[in-house]
């Protein structure tokens, strides 16, 4: 019976530590665009006159990089309370969006709390994709662990480096946007399924031809909330 129990824990665990192997191995591309745009922060809020136990409570808490990029200019800016919770809902608004796809991958996890906070738009892209449909939550956790740890390790890294690195700062704020692109890019590469980004990508260029550049995010979002919902319930009747 003893042997017995110890070949199980042997097994149990050899097959978490391949699982772990695994989840790092995958999560390794966001690894490379965490740590560099992390870094940026670091320095931007460094500059802004916030050291590392700053950047890295943001990094751990907030754990949204284009929030906490428009968080330094809320700071630094003096911006009240609820400036600050209506910029927070408009800018992490999309998490909602296509977290929708999520719901039933999520719905009986073992790691369910700590999954939802930290699915962030890279993460989403890797768990997403058709290679892990089939994972198991652990597995999920991990990507979602090691991911977060290459975010925190780029925001402290940032903010040390801005403390004897002078150098300008002008444009490390639209490596967010580079980001995103590049996380588009990927899932469409790695997904043989191209309904949901060709939604988005319709939805948010008709609603930036109707509302313009400055008004244009809202209803974007909405409308495709809307379509991915609607296809969502179609698939579940047929």
């Amino acid at each position: 019976m003893f042997l017995h129990a110890c070949r199980g824990i042997i097994f149990v665990m050899n097959d978490r530590w391949k699982q772990i192997r695994k989840a790092w191995i995958t999560s390794l591309p966001v690894m490379a665009g965490y740590v560099v745009l992390g870094t940026g922060f670091g320095i931007l809020l460094k500059n802004a006159g916030y050291g590392v136990w700053c950047s890295l409570a943001m990094a751990l808490f907030i754990y949204a990089g284009s929030l906490q990029y428009a968080g330094i200019s809320l700071i630094t800016g003096g911006a009240s309370l609820l400036n600050a919770a209506v910029t927070s809902v408009i800018v992490n608004a999309r998490h909602l969006f296509y977290s929708i796809s999520m719901l039933g991958k999520y719905r009986n996890a073992e790691y369910k709390p700590y999954l939802i906070f930290a699915l962030t738009d890279e993460t989403y892209s890797l768990l997403s994709s058709d290679a892990a449909a089939d994972e198991t939550d652990f597995f999920c956790f991990m990507v979602s662990l090691f991911n977060h740890s290459y975010w925190v390790a780029g925001c402290v890294l940032g903010s040390l480096a801005g403390s004897f690195l002078p150098f300008s700062t002008e444009g490390i704020e639209f490596s967010m946007t580079a980001l995103f692109a590049a996380s588009f890019t990927e899932q469409w590469l790695s997904d043989r399924d191209h309904t949901a980004a060709l939604c988005g990508l319709i939805s948010t260029l008709l609603c930036l031809l109707v509302f313009g550049s400055e008004n244009f995010l809202i209803p974007a979002m909405l409308v495709i909330t809307a379509v991915l919902t609607f296809l969502g319930k179609k698939e579940g009747s047929i």
